[in-house]
């Protein structure tokens, strides 16, 4: 390996997962938010769901088309396209006037998660075998990267929207919290857009379109002119002998489909469904809520998110670290009975929790919120609940629709009793275990497991399984944290992890060390394209 290889796929690579930085930003930003756009317009718990899981919709759109889309006209184009995507949602989320605009907004901002298929296959394609899990990882190390820049963007602005300063009232901070939230995501989008016009296009898709002059000449700008000949000889070798510009969509999902395809399939549905069914998009997107929901308050709820972004960042760089090393399947392993243990350990610290209301509750709570209404919660003064959902529903048949969403926050943090920290325990244990498992391994398997010619069509297929999963995550969490409780819900994605441990166990392999036409060959998965 070439130190001219190193850096300049690394540079690339760099310039590719800012798009991860902006996924990871999008994605988490709103849980900061939702609360005051959930109040501003007087959203039901179904509503916050479609508030918060429109992206991923969007995003199950566009995957549908962003493999074909990714072969016609390239990576680097699609790439373009998708920070286009992410800037026009960033400004149409903060001028939002309706729920409906809003939810159109991010649906459109969806539309540019493709990207998460799009990158980790890009950098596939302009690294060497013994370096493209770290490269690939470093996408979704900037994936949690945004995701922690997006908490602490979020504390700053709760913080400043405290502020009395004039400024803060001139620019409608503190009034209009959530738009600035949502709207500060424009500046990295616009970076992204400008950055991307630098990137050359795959090797591996120029040849598969038979443009070997530039193919080689981006091969040299990545490995050297001594090496790039007999990367040149590598993948054209491996290219099938119908060139890719002239299969058929249909073709290609026929090879998808077809029995020498079955195990990297298989593989990558099953990577698809467990990343998101333990949970881990709940967490990110509703931090604040779920340590709310734990007694510590709004203030304190965001800094703990922002505890838990750091955890990402950290655990991530040890996946990044140890990817190319220990290998893919351990760290999958590893990470998911960690996952498993983390949210039994939450279920059962929410299982602990009792719910009392007493008169001292009250004067604490009225030196909070002047106008809160005493009289309403009267017949439940005094009253122990060991439910968290007899307490919500208690509380919820005493107060208006608009009381309700303005004082449940508070009326949780002073009368929970419960073992708070265990439940931060889990959370971050939870986070930590996913960040050096499924979080970046999932990515850089798809990238891997597929063959060149239908690589960007495979990925499509997964990654519209793995956005299927990620949307009914969100969109029933608001749900059945309001009519199952916090102990079930995370016992049912502790559940969910047993299970996906199994199916990691029995059906994933090794796929380190290996090139991607060497990966082809030795999971049998060459497409006959002769029928």
């Amino acid at each position: 390996m070439t130190s001219l290889s190193i850096s300049n796929a690394l540079k690339y690579t760099l310039i590719v997962s800012l798009g991860g930085f902006i996924f990871g930003f999008d994605a988490s930003v709103i849980s900061g938010a939702i609360g005051f756009i959930s109040e501003a317009f007087k959203l039901t718990p179904w509503q916050q769901g479609i508030v918060v899981s429109a992206p991923t919709l969007g995003g199950l759109v566009a995957t549908l088309i962003a493999g074909p889309v990714a072969d016609a006209i390239g990576r680097k184009q699609t790439l373009l396209m998708t920070a286009c995507l992410y800037f026009v949602s960033a400004i149409g989320s903060a001028f939002a006037t309706s729920f409906e605009a809003l939810v159109i907004a991010r649906f459109i901002g969806g539309m540019a998660f493709c990207s998460l298929m799009v990158a980790p296959m890009y950098i596939a394609e302009i690294s060497l075998a013994d370096q493209r899990g770290r490269l690939v990882s470093v996408n979704q190390l900037n994936i949690v990267v945004g995701l922690f820049i997006s908490y602490f963007t979020n504390y700053f602005l709760l913080q400043l929207s405290h502020s009395e300063a004039m400024w803060v009232s001139g620019w409608q901070i503190d009034t209009q919290t959530w738009r600035w939230m949502l709207g500060v995501e424009a500046l990295p989008a616009l970076a992204w857009i400008l950055l991307l016009l630098l990137l050359p296009r795959s090797p591996r898709w120029l040849l598969m379109k038979d443009q070997q002059l530039e193919a080689k000449r981006t091969l040299t700008r990545l490995f050297g002119s001594n090496n790039a000949q007999q990367q040149l000889d590598a993948i054209q070798a491996a290219l099938p002998k119908l060139q890719l510009s002239s299969l058929s969509l249909a073709r290609k999902m026929g090879s998808l489909f077809s029995k020498r395809l079955r195990v990297p399939l298989m593989v990558g549905v099953v990577l698809a469904i467990a990343q998101q069914v333990t949970g881990i998009n709940v967490v990110f997107f509703y931090a604040p809520t779920i340590f709310e929901q734990s007694g510590i308050g709004t203030d304190a709820a965001f800094m703990q998110a922002i505890w838990i972004g750091l955890i990402n960042v950290v655990f991530t760089i040890v996946a990044l670290l140890t990817i190319d090393k220990l290998g893919r399947r351990p760290l999958l392993l590893i990470g998911l009975t960690g996952i498993c243990f983390s949210m039994a350990l939450c279920s059962w610290g929410f299982k602990q929790a009792t719910y009392q209301l007493n008169t001292a509750h009250i004067a604490e709570i009225k030196t909070e919120v002047a106008d809160f209404p005493v009289h309403a919660l009267a017949p439940i003064l005094g009253q122990t609940f060991t439910s968290d959902v007899a307490f919500n529903d208690a509380i919820k048949q005493r107060l208006t629709a608009d009381e309700y969403r303005q004082y449940k926050s508070v009326i949780f943090a002073h009368s929970i009793n419960m073992p708070a920290k265990l439940v931060l325990l889990g959370i971050s244990l939870f986070v930590a275990s996913f960040a050096m498992s499924l979080g970046p391994v999932m990515w850089v398997m798809f990238s891997e497991i597929f063959p060149n010619a239908i690589r960007a069509v495979a990925i499509s297929v997964v990654g519209v399984i793995n956005n299927a999963a990620s949307f009914t995550v969100q969109l029933v969490f608001p749900w059945e944290l309001e009519y199952l409780g916090a102990s079930t819900t995370f016992l049912l994605y502790s559940l969910f992890s047993l299970l996906s441990f199994a199916l990691v166990f029995l059906f994933v392999e090794e796929t380190k060390g290996k090139s991607l036409e060497q990966l082809s060959e030795s999971l049998e998965a060459k497409p006959d394209y002769t029928n």
